[in-house]
């Protein structure tokens, strides 16, 4: 389906419908195609010659549908992982549905370095378990279930000892909503957890696969064995783990008791992913530390509401402009936390949502959050306003994306965006509409040649360049002066 790299790609199985983003109260339902009235292109886009970017090499492994292997980009040298699907396997509605759903998955996890695109002695396998639960964290983060968590899902980015490992094979994982839960039966018979054969699962079931992968990494045997699919499946409902028979005597009881918290029969109480991440196990290896991860979007939207009107505007062109494809995993997150499908979000949504992630945010800081992104102060977070504020850095980078966005501020097509030009583009009433002196103060910023205007490279600049999350400066501001940006009291949270 694609190849595993952070350059973008040729896709000849699989492209998208580019179509503008709008607001999922106001998207109408449209009936459902037939595989054989999509069979020549699953997503709309035209058909490029791969074999003219890249030479395919050999199989690194196969799937139901597909096949992957090694490619090389001819022109940088670069190797890819590169997944193929036989469309003539696609003989239900449900098959292409799964295929699209892949892409759809590999465009929104883009960016974090041990994911694919389209060990031993203990600390050794302490750091691959770590670098596993990072990844699983980032994509439950994003509300994506992977369903089909292996060793074999799981790439060496070259043959060096120090190798990064790339998670990998996306066909099995899904959107997932705060609470939602799942009835079929997915995934390889060793890893899948009781409560999928029970018809009857979430995210945690990834949790118990990483689970199983330890326990072979340091035993070299799975928990549940049997020779027939029926017998292991009957094990892991028994859910007997062996910790008696050699190696597991000379094993710490650290990494038996981190084992243990992921293979709990009970998913309540079985450990998250960020949970694990500061297990004494894995701390005292060297490998985490007691920092808690951030969670992925309250990142992203504390990082946008440092931003310039200038940036945030054009990171609002990038994303409503980007194909269906790309954004569905974001239009799925909003949905998620938009309780009461009104179209937008407010402060109580983002809270709850958050509570069900697991993750805690003090009111002062969702108070700071919410005033800062919520531009036209209506009290909540618009729709465009939350993709503009989650799209990944990768998706804001990509040159195509970047020149659209130049363009639209370029509006004579002279090759820079005049005062003149971003006074027009942001006072045309819209959700970023700015003063005059704040668009003096934006050319003061990112004007790096004092012309007056500002060219593509500056503008790139701007639009790459880090910035502090606002809830940092925040921290930072408390230290000093208390708590910043009151938000309406009428729409404080608690």
């Amino acid at each position: 389906m694609g190849c595993g790299a952070s350059t973008p790609a040729v896709r000849p199985e699989v492209a998208g419908a580019r179509k503008e983003a709008r607001a999922p109260a106001n998207v109408a339902s449209q009936p459902e195609p037939s595989p054989a009235s999509i069979a020549g292109s699953l997503l709309g886009k035209g058909y490029q010659n791969l074999e003219a970017d890249y030479e395919l090499g050999k199989v690194l492994g196969r799937g139901q549908f597909g096949t992957t292997r090694l490619a090389r980009h001819r022109a940088t040298g670069q190797s890819l992982a590169c997944k193929s699907i036989a469309k003539r396997k696609l003989t239900s509605a449900e098959d292409v549905a799964d295929v699209q759903r892949e892409v759809q998955i590999m465009h929104h996890l883009k960016g974090h370095p041990n994911i694919t695109f389209l060990a031993a002695v203990e600390a050794d396998a302490a750091a691959l378990l770590r670098t596993i639960i990072v990844v699983v964290a980032y994509c439950h983060s994003l509300n994506v279930m992977h369903r089909d968590l292996k060793p074999e899902n799981f790439l060496l980015a070259s043959p060096a000892e120090d190798a990064a490992i790339k998670c990998t094979d996306f066909g099995l994982s899904v959107f997932f909503k705060a609470g939602e839960r799942f009835t079929d039966v997915v995934g390889s018979a060793y890893y899948i957890a009781p409560e999928v054969l029970h018809h009857n699962y979430g995210p945690e079931a990834d949790i118990w696969s990483c689970g199983v992968i330890l326990y072979i990494l340091l035993s070299g045997m799975p928990p549940f064995y049997g020779d027939t699919e029926k017998e292991i499946f009957r094990c892991v409902l028994k859910g007997t783990i062996d910790f008696d028979t050699e190696p597991w005597p000379g094993i710490s009881p650290e990494a038996k008791d981190c084992v243990a918290r992921m293979l709990d029969p009970n998913p309540k109480t079985r450990a998250r992913a960020n949970e694990l991440l500061r297990h004494p196990w894995l701390r005292e290896n060297g490998v985490a530390s007691d920092k808690r991860l951030d969670d992925v979007i309250i990142t992203r939207l504390g990082t946008f509401a440092t931003h310039n009107k200038l940036k945030r505007e054009a990171m609002r062109v990038i994303a409503t402009g980007m194909p269906a494809e790309e954004i569905a995993g974001l239009k799925a997150l909003f949905e998620a936390i938009d309780r009461d499908r009104s179209g937008t979000i407010t402060a109580e949504e983002l809270r709850e949502a958050l509570k069900m992630k697991g993750a805690v945010l003090r009111a002062a800081d969702l108070e700071t959050l919410m005033s800062l992104i919520d531009v036209d102060a209506s009290g909540t977070i618009e729709y465009e306003e939350f993709l503009a504020a989650t799209m990944s850095r990768h998706q804001l980078e990509k040159e195509e994306n970047m020149l659209r966005a130049f363009h639209h501020f370029d509006a004579d097509g002279s090759g820079t965006i005049s005062r003149e030009e971003l006074i027009a583009a942001l006072s045309k009433g819209g959700l970023l509409s700015a003063t005059e002196k704040e668009v003096d103060a934006i050319l003061k910023e990112v004007d790096v040649d004092g012309s007056g205007t500002i060219d593509y490279a500056e503008f790139c600049g701007m639009m790459t360049r880090n910035q502090e999350s606002a809830l940092k400066v925040a921290d930072a501001s408390r230290s000093t002066r208390g708590n910043i940006s009151a938000y309406k009291a009428s729409k404080t949270a608690v």
